[in-house]
């Protein structure tokens, strides 16, 4: 066996006990009883000891000095592995497992403290989340940004200045459209009634399999805060359900398909190795925002929903296709990220990269986050925060020690309007089929084009070579300006 097919065949191995490992966060978040958090602490923590040893053993460096790539598919593996591997090795194996640890009694004590509006019980899971990832950061980066060093696991190649420098370009040009649209005097009709669970789940659904969700591979279940999990053939995604509001059912569903199906969609080929995933959560983003966004909120798409929820819901306070097209994209100052506008989103993010930046460094200690969320959230949104689950304890990313991950939201929103706008070029017949309530040509452009090379390019890279032009935020704002601007009428 040469090097190359032996150091594949161990990467197998360790990429389907992490896809193991991951199934059991999906059992913890969906069904697993709540008496089984500490048993499933230590399971988590055992099985981050094996995937440690596996991504820190030497023969792993010994096989990646004695081969070359031969090829585009063998020099990407070879890439990513020599990556994962640099990383592993300068983490500590106790520092790993207990990280596993925490960060699964961390997701049950955010839970139940968010379910009790009670930050204090938060409050230490959380200052040593934090504690252990610095340590891990500190290992990584040496003597360069720690928070540089947690990004790359969500975002590799990219770094904390960058982000900020387009974050600092975007502010401006969201601003200025907020205020124009809340002081243009229109606020469109919100959506209001009963929406049995039921009926909710069986429509969900349905637009799941129509945006190319393969059931025979995949599932929705309820949770908390809605997420996806796993790759290959077998994907998890979540929703979750209030009766008095739908569309928070039905866009969380659209949202995290588009996740499931960027994995469900990789060259089968690529299974179980390196390349078998998505390559970055910006890209990741692109997938579940465009899909959400460009693709579900439409104008287009928005005639066939509603000809849709009439069926099942029976006659709404909306009564035409236009009113329920205004609502699904009504603006306003909420408090919630995941149910936040298009020109709020990305302030509601702005706001989390700055403040866990500030964590990360230091410069603000977990005791003050509270105090700090809540004054920088009435600054940015004009409204005082009026309890914790509307607040800081509203995500779960913190609690499941994501630092790192909140700018990809934002990236992936500008990498989604880099790829509708090439994909309604290559394309323009898209919106024709929308209003039949048929995707499948907008979905299957971007399977064609960036899902299904999975982890070979780089995420700017697969972006670029997706859209054949340079990465920026223009699109995205010139979409958003387009969109708000017909219907507010600034």
């Amino acid at each position: 066996m040469t090097a190359y097919n032996a150091l594949m065949a161990y990467q197998k191995e360790t990429q389907a006990l992490a896809q193991i490992m991951g199934r059991l966060g999906w059992d913890q978040e969906t069904v697993m009883p709540r008496g089984a958090v500490d048993q499933r602490a230590e399971e988590m923590a055992a099985l981050e000891a094996v995937l440690h040893a596996r991504r820190t053993d030497p023969r792993v460096g010994d096989w990646l000095a004695k081969v070359e790539a031969n090829d585009e598919v063998s020099a990407a593996n070879l890439r990513l592995i020599a990556r994962e591997y640099a990383r592993a090795t300068k983490v500590p194996a106790n520092l790993a497992t207990a990280l596993a640890r925490i960060t699964s009694k961390g997701q049950g004590i955010w839970a139940e403290a968010r379910g009790n509006e009670d930050v204090a019980a938060f409050l230490p899971t959380l200052a040593e989340i934090l504690r252990l990832r610095r340590e891990e950061a500190a290992a990584i980066a040496g003597d360069a940004d720690p928070y540089d060093a947690l990004l790359q696991d969500y975002e590799p190649g990219t770094s904390g200045a960058e982000i900020e420098t387009m974050f600092s370009r975007m502010r401006p040009r969201l601003v200025d459209l907020r205020a124009r649209i809340l002081d243009s005097g229109i606020d469109p009709t919100p959506l209001e009634g009963h929406f049995p669970e039921d009926k909710q789940l069986a429509l969900s659904n349905e637009i799941a399999a129509k945006f190319g969700y393969d059931f025979n591979h995949g599932r929705i279940d309820k949770a908390v805060h809605p997420f996806s999990s796993g790759s290959g053939k077998d994907v998890r995604i979540t929703t979750r359900v209030d009766e008095s509001e739908p569309m928070g059912c039905l866009y969380s569903t659209i949202h995290e398909v588009g996740h499931a199906c960027y994995e469900l969609n990789i060259e089968d080929a690529y299974g179980l190795t390196v390349l078998g995933q998505g390559v970055s959560m910006g890209v990741h983003e692109s997938q579940s925002r465009s899909y959400e966004n460009q693709m579900g909120r439409s104008r287009a798409f928005a005639g066939w929903l509603f000809d849709r929820m009439r069926d099942v819901f029976g006659e709404m306070n909306l009564t035409n296709a236009d009113a329920l097209y205004r609502s699904m994209n009504r603006v306003s100052s909420g408090y919630i990220r995941t149910e936040a506008d298009e020109v709020h989103y990305n302030l509601h993010i702005l706001m989390r990269f700055d403040l866990e930046r500030a964590l990360v460094s230091g410069d603000l200690d977990v005791q003050d986050l509270e105090a700090a969320w809540n004054d920088r959230f009435t600054a940015d949104f004009g409204s005082a925060v009026d309890k914790p689950s509307n607040g800081m304890l509203q995500d779960v990313h913190w609690s499941v020690g994501l630092f790192g991950y909140f700018p990809t939201y934002s990236l992936g929103n500008v990498y989604a309007g880099c790829l509708y706008k090439t994909l309604k070029q290559d394309l323009p017949e898209v919106d024709t089929a929308l209003a039949l309530g048929d995707p499948s040509p907008a979905t299957g452009w971007m399977a064609e084009n960036l899902q299904r090379h999975g982890g070979l390019f780089g995420p700017r890279a697969l972006v670029e070579r997706a859209t054949r032009a340079p990465v920026s935020d223009g699109p995205l704002l010139d979409y958003l300006e387009a969109k708000f601007g017909e219907i507010y009428g600034v």
